[in-house]
């Protein structure tokens, strides 16, 4: 079978760099390697590098590394290490392996959230593990627990690299920077298929022939490796194809010769340049970009550039004239920005009139709209990093080339002449890919202008045929015709892994959208990236217990007893929805009761009193207890009140069902109808912000910039900030320095989770929902992640995804220190489909009643393993809070949360007139808090549920234990 790709517009389907085995060929000089640093917390002795094993081979223009890394603790006690290092532009990790009683386990990829959720929790039981995760751009966190107190453990590392390419061959630099310190180095280095390898820079080794390849081999001491070395590997103009085998599978790489050619562009009369002034942007080499651009735009003589400018949002486009190569008045603008907030590269809207864009950015998007725009057809899109390993490259290649240009990576000045070509210069370009006996075909032509491009698939006959029609700088075609029958056959993953690779990079430009894909390549493959990690657990009961697919010596076992828990989780699901069902029946039968509104016959509850034994399985005992003192017998509820019908909008009337709202309608109610809700005052105390309290309100901003470089490290100081600029009316502002939150850790989800309750409370919902998608990522075993989600998107008018996001609340098994958010995620559910025309067939019809409210609060806070409890006293003086969960009048406290984050839920359906204080006790936390003290968010609502519903929302820091704050009051009258 014969298949073909043709025309330019498939571009951004063939030219494809990648994160892994096809990332660009380039001949910019790579920047000196970053010796890896190991952190361990606790350790009196450094822990000691024993030996390193390091094995490097080149084949069809790929690296590949193996490092084989012994660590000792010499402390006398356990300890955890983390091994923090970068990978430049290209490399990419392939592997990792860890010892366990002494035999090497091999890594098996996961999600990257449920492979910290899982490390984590094996970590607390004191036993094995090992993660392998992607932090930012194209660096990398080792986790390795424990050390052992005056032990040893084994871990090994593989690597896979796109060697550059030049006019003169490859460029092959060995990660020797893993290997200094070490006590001994033992150094294997082989090169097949190029000739011999000629040093670039000063080298100790030479290479000698041996049985087809060219081998070097040294060991010694890791003081006496050189900082770097670099080799040329000479290439014969022929192609180079292997296979490999992977699952049953075969694959192709094949190196392709072609004519070299490449003729200066010429440039549009305008362009667009996208340039990112994020807070990350302080971490790029301004000097090394303006001399791309001086370079730029001395190629394009005269024209008009109009610039639009990048940070949590796109701001509004301006118009600059570059005159015979003159870009001073853009250099000053730029130089002038201020370099803050989050990067939104998806927010700018492209305009068809402009030729191409250049986008000046390090391509870590973390803020708003994920997807990149689509530029209109011939329009093409360059990209210009200087952050070096701190770059997304696969991001920027897959955006580029999807609109035929290239994304220009450096780490410095010294690197700008090498990119040039990249920007300048016109390359051949790829038409036509066509294969038989093969199918699923990608090819990389960012090396064709210096006279090579690659091509991978997957194999369907061993005689299969590849080719590849690749149009020149001066609009000739050529074709190159491959026959796989005399390829080399290859063990290891590397070939299965380079054709993986360049299939994920087409994915890159959105990896939101292609999460699923993305997900599934990247663990059938076991890559690492952005939402993949490599994970090792100690025995075949944790893979079991976990769901993780265990490696090839214990997957057999593993098949044959996970086919048994399926059927378990199953029924723990099902279990799961009785007892909700129980508890939910328990509330209603509280609802349906009056309850008495007159002086209590005996003191309240005033302080804080002993708990009392009113744990859920005791509470229907207790209010039975209370319901006795009731002089009036309860009334009946009333009748049903028919809802609007839930179902989506494209449904057929014939689907939808009818939810019944009862209680919304009352015989009698025991208040006028009218409260009003008071907040507490909450300033911050330091002595920033009373600095920046006493500036004028248009001082503020270049205020908050002057005393950023102190602060830039606390997220409490952006807070602050964003606080005193929303007060004072400077709502875009107050909204970018808050979203700096998102710049600081980018995979921090209780960060996240406070800047997605700050927006929440600044009525800017649909930033918000970005923010909790990406916290549900990170966090999908917590189920505040889905609750959070939930309600923003009902806040932003996404009712059908909100039900859903809330149901998955009520439904899911949680950890037991989750006990109580399903029945407030429940409230909030029914609530929702009594309002809104959604479809409700999901929820358990047991389910199905809402339950309107006078009063209601809503406390959650930013911290695990910390305790907070809600206090609310009514007008007879009696607190509610978790010693007791009931009051006199009917007012009725949520499940305590012990555990970190919360919510706890105060409601009252029938609120006796007079005064309500709220009020929020810290009883102290167990961990580090990201924000330097613990976040609350607080939510008072009057007539819940109801068409008079009105919230208000509140966020306010605390720092000290057992510190109690005054939240606000309602008053009822």
């Amino acid at each position: 079978m014969q298949r073909t790709l043709r025309g330019i517009g498939m571009l951004g389907m063939l030219l494809l760099g990648t994160q892994a085995a096809l990332a660009p060929a380039r001949t910019v000089p790579r920047p000196p390697p970053v010796t890896p640093v190991l952190q361990v917390a606790g350790a009196e002795v450094p822990v000691q590098l024993r030996q390193v094993r390091l094995d490097s081979r080149v084949v069809a223009g790929l690296g590949e590394t193996r490092i084989e890394m012994t660590f000792f603790n010499p402390n006398r006690r356990v300890l955890e290490g983390q091994l923090e290092f970068p990978l430049v532009d290209g490399q990419q990790v392939a592997g990792f392996a860890l010892d366990i009683d002494g035999v090497l386990r091999d890594a098996v990829p996961v999600p990257k959230a449920k492979g910290r959720q899982v490390f984590e929790a094996i970590e607390r039981r004191r036993v094995d593990p090992g993660l392998l995760e992607q932090t930012a751009g194209n660096q990398f966190r080792l986790r390795v627990y424990p050390l052992p107190a005056q032990g040893s453990r084994r871990i090994v590392l593989t690597f896979r690299d796109t060697l550059p390419v030049d006019a003169k061959g490859l460029r092959w630099a060995v990660p020797l920077q893993f290997a200094r310190g070490a006590e001994e180095v033992v150094l294997r280095m082989e090169a097949r298929g190029t000739g011999a390898p000629t040093a670039i820079q000063p080298s100790p080794w030479k290479f000698g022939a041996e049985q087809g390849a060219y081998v070097a081999q040294w060991q010694g001491r890791g003081d006496a490796l050189p900082a770097q070395v670099l080799w040329r590997l000479p290439q014969v103009r022929q192609p180079d194809v292997v296979t490999g085998l992977h699952e049953g599978q075969r694959y192709l790489l094949a190196q392709v010769p072609v004519p070299a050619q490449a003729t200066p562009r010429v440039l549009p009369g305008r362009i667009g340049l996208v340039w990112d002034a994020s807070g990350s942007a302080r971490q790029r080499d301004r000097a090394a970009e303006f001399a791309v651009l001086d370079r730029y735009f001395g190629a394009l003589g005269t024209g008009e550039v109009e610039l639009t400018v990048l940070r949590d949002r796109a701001e509004a486009a301006r118009r600059f004239r570059i005159q015979r190569g003159d870009w001073s008045a853009l250099r000053t603008y730029l130089t002038g920005l201020p370099l803050d907030g989050a990067s939104a590269l998806g927010a700018w809207t492209p305009r068809a009139d402009i030729g191409e864009y250049l986008l000046v950015s390090d391509g870590l998007s973390n803020y708003g709209t994920p997807a990149p725009p689509t530029l209109a057809v011939g329009q093409r899109l360059y990209a210009l990093s200087s952050a070096g390993a701190r770059t997304d490259g696969g991001r920027l290649r897959a955006w580029t080339g999807a609109h035929h240009g290239q994304a220009l990576v450096l780490s410095g000045v010294a690197e700008v002449e090498a990119v040039l070509p990249l920007l300048l210069q016109q390359p051949a370009q790829i038409v036509a890919l066509r294969g038989t006996g093969v199918d699923r075909l990608v090819a990389d032509a960012s090396a064709a202008s210096r006279g090579w491009v690659r091509v991978s698939g997957r194999v369907q006959r061993d005689n299969g045929v590849v080719e590849v029609q690749v149009r020149l700088a001066d609009g000739r075609d050529h074709t190159q015709r491959i026959t796989l029958a005399g390829a080399r056959a290859l063990g290891g993953g590397l070939v299965a892994q380079a054709w993986a690779g360049a299939t994920l990079a087409g994915y890159a430009a959105d990896p939101v959208g292609n999460a699923a894909r993305i997900g599934a390549l990247s663990q059938q493959f076991g890559m690492v990236g952005a939402d993949t990690s490599l994970l090792v657990l100690e025995t075949l009961d944790d893979y079991l217990r976990y769901g993780i697919r265990a490696p090839a010596p214990l997957r057999a076992d593993y098949d044959r007893l996970h086919a048994v828990r399926i059927g378990d989780e199953t029924q723990a699901r099902a279990q799961r929805l009785d007892q909700i069902a129980l508890q939910f029946a328990e509330r209603e039968r509280w609802w349906n009761t009056r309850w008495p509104k007159g002086a209590p016959a005996t003191q309240p509850v005033l302080a804080k009193a002993a708990p009392m034994a009113v744990a859920a399985a005791d509470a229907q005992v207790y209010m039975e207890a209370r319901v006795s003192d009731v002089v009036t017998p309860p009334s009946p509820p009333a009748p049903p009140a028919p809802s609007p019908q839930m179902a989506p909008a494209a449904a057929p009337r014939g689907n939808l069902e009818r939810m019944a709202v009862t209680g919304s309608k009352r015989s009698r109610s025991s208040n006028s109808g009218a409260i009003a809700v008071t907040l507490a005052a909450w300033e911050p105390d330091s002595a920033y912000a009373r600095r920046l309290r006493g500036a004028a309100p248009a001082q503020l901003y270049a205020l908050y910039l002057a005393e950023r470089e102190q602060h830039s490290d606390s997220s409490a100081f952006y807070l602050d900030v964003a606080d005193l600029l929303l007060a004072a009316g400077q709502r875009e502002l107050g909204l970018r320095v808050l979203s700096n939150l998102a710049e600081m850790q980018l995979e921090n989800r209780h960060v996240l989770r406070v800047l997605g309750y700050r927006l929440m409370q600044a009525n800017a919902p649909d930033l918000a929902v970005p923010v909790f998608r990406q916290v549900l990522r990170l966090g999908e075993e917590e189920p505040q992640s889905f609750r959070d989600l939930g309600l923003a998107l009902e806040a932003s008018g996404q009712y059908q995804p909100a039900l859903d996001a809330l149901n998955e609340v009520v439904v899911r098994p949680w950890d037991s220190r989750f006990d109580g958010i399903s029945l407030i995620a429940l409230d909030e559910l029914n609530t929702l489909a009594a309002r809104e025309r959604v479809d409700a067939r999901a929820v358990d019809p047991r389910l199905r009643r809402a339950l309107p409210l006078d009063l209601r609060v809503v406390l959650s806070w930013d911290s695990d393993n910390s305790d907070m409890d809600l206090w609310v006293t009514d007008p007879n003086g009696e607190r509610a809070y978790y010693g007791n969960r009931l009051t006199y009048q009917g007012g009725q406290m949520s499940q305590d949360f012990t555990g970190g984050y919360g919510p706890e839920q105060f409601s009252l359906r029938d609120a006796k007139p007079g005064k309500y204080k709220v009020e929020a006790n810290f009883f102290g936390s167990r961990e580090q808090l990201v924000t330097g003290a613990t976040t609350l968010s607080l939510r008072l609502s009057t007539h819940w549920g109801t068409g008079k519903q009105r919230d208000q929302q509140v966020t306010m820091r605390l720092k000290d234990n057992a510190e109690t704050v005054l939240v606000g009051e309602f008053e009822v009258r």
